[in-house]
């Protein structure tokens, strides 16, 4: 019962952040990390928490994997789930993190034409800054978090990161498809173009 309070506040927290102005989106951007990194405590999550006053000045390097597991703890939809190697290159000067992220594997996402999973393989290479500062804010390469916090939580940056690098379109490869969902989609999309003749007439 405690996760589900705390899944429905996150999915709360997360669509706000999109809605609101720039003043409450710091506050809930802010909301929105604190549940997320208490769940990830509790839901053994923290190989993806990060401690960035623990790395030392330079480089350092880490890996990390994303499994089925993973995927499906995520509160997204587009992937089913995966495996997929993630190699970190972190650079720390001062209060500033220079992140390149690379990840190479495979999902499984649902093909658009008979709706069936379908293995997809996936590879994406991106680099964003992290900095310490007052209070958790965001743009789309600077991740700013707090220095009492002094954490990130790789999760969502990384499946953003997979997502991102999927083709827009998701289909199997020929003759691949279900052959039993394919020949009932063709005969509703028969049905409905021979509806739209009638009407037009």
């Amino acid at each position: 019962m405690l996760f589900t309070h705390l899944f429905v506040t996150l999915a709360f927290a997360e669509v706000t952040v999109v809605r609101q102005s720039k003043q409450k989106k710091v506050f809930y951007f802010a909301l929105y990390s604190l549940i997320r990194n208490f769940a990830a405590r509790m839901c053994g999550h923290e190989p993806y928490m990060i401690d960035l006053l623990g790395l030392a000045q330079g480089h350092t390097l880490l890996s990390m994997r994303l499994d089925d597991a993973f995927f499906e703890a995520e509160d997204q939809t587009e992937i089913l789930g995966g495996d997929v190697s993630v190699g970190l290159d972190i650079e720390r000067c001062g209060e500033v993190f220079i992140v390149k992220s690379s990840a190479e594997g495979r999902v499984a996402v649902v093909c658009d034409l008979c709706l069936d999973a379908m293995e997809q393989p996936v590879a994406s290479e991106t680099t964003f800054s992290v900095r310490l500062g007052d209070e958790d804010d965001y743009s789309d390469d600077v991740v700013i978090v707090s220095r009492e916090r002094a954490q990130i939580d790789m999760r969502w940056l990384l499946t953003e990161q997979i997502i991102l690098a999927l083709p827009i379109k998701h289909v199997h490869a020929p003759g691949k498809c279900n052959a039993a969902m394919t020949e009932k989609l063709m005969e509703l999309s028969a049905a409905r173009s021979s509806d739209e003749e009638s009407e037009a007439l």
